[in-house]
């Protein structure tokens, strides 16, 4: 079976837009080429970086006490059917994701089934590049509670979106609490959403496996056959 591979990860820099202002990744050479002894040379480097950037993953534990750690989440969880919801066209710094959105999707697209990845698309992910502006002082679209108890009810396996939230902290952070206390997992900072169909295609979010991890920076695939 051949799909169309889609790279919905961001590229990790020291510069990337963070929750705190300055994501804290640095990309270090510890031993380069010429200082290599071996007959074979060897460039070595070291990463040092907060869990919680570029595109990344939100697992259970991260405000759910007890709840399901990155190296917890079974296989079966991280590859899934995809659905993109496309608001860009009406999407602002202080848009919140509908159930009406969802609903003239489903009118369209048909009903979102069991065990699907949801990702959010609003447009957003154009400023990446321009890290302040994409943080924009924790000022970005959003999804609403309503529009996430819906969206619970269609029993989703998870949700992206590309901002740096689905909350904004000024509106507290009912989304993580609602999905991450229903067993769910995250995704922030999703690139490339508008490359993938409406429907059809299916995701592969493969964070690093630490244990106890809370969040974890991923590759994350759009397969489109």
């Amino acid at each position: 079976m051949n799909f169309k591979l889609i790279d919905l990860t961001h590229t990790l820099t020291p510069e990337a837009a963070s929750w705190n202002g300055s994501c804290g990744f640095q990309h270090e050479v510890k031993l380069d080429y010429e200082d290599c002894t071996t007959e074979v040379k060897f460039r070595v480097q070291q990463i040092k970086m907060h869990a919680g950037i570029g595109t990344h993953m939100d697992a259970p534990a991260h405000c759910i006490p007890g709840g399901k750690t990155i190296d917890e989440l079974p296989l079966e969880q991280l590859v899934a059917p995809c659905v993109v919801i496309d608001v860009s066209a009406k999407a602002h710094e202080r848009y919140s994701l509908s159930v009406q959105d969802i609903t003239e999707f489903e009118v369209q697209h048909g009903k979102i089934p069991k065990d699907t990845f949801v990702i959010i698309y609003t447009g957003w992910d154009q400023f990446w590049n321009e890290p302040e502006k994409y943080r924009n002082n924790l000022v970005f679209p959003n999804i609403s509670i309503e529009a996430t108890e819906f969206l619970l009810i269609r029993n989703i396996i998870g949700l992206g979106i590309d901002t740096l939230s689905p909350d904004r902290p000024e509106k507290g952070y009912h989304v993580h609490q609602l999905l991450l206390g229903n067993g769910k997992y995250i995704v922030e900072n999703v690139a490339n959403a508008k490359q993938l169909p409406p429907i059809g295609s299916h995701t592969l979010a493969l964070p690093i496996k630490t244990l106890g991890g809370t969040e974890a920076p991923i590759r994350l695939i759009g397969m489109v056959l």
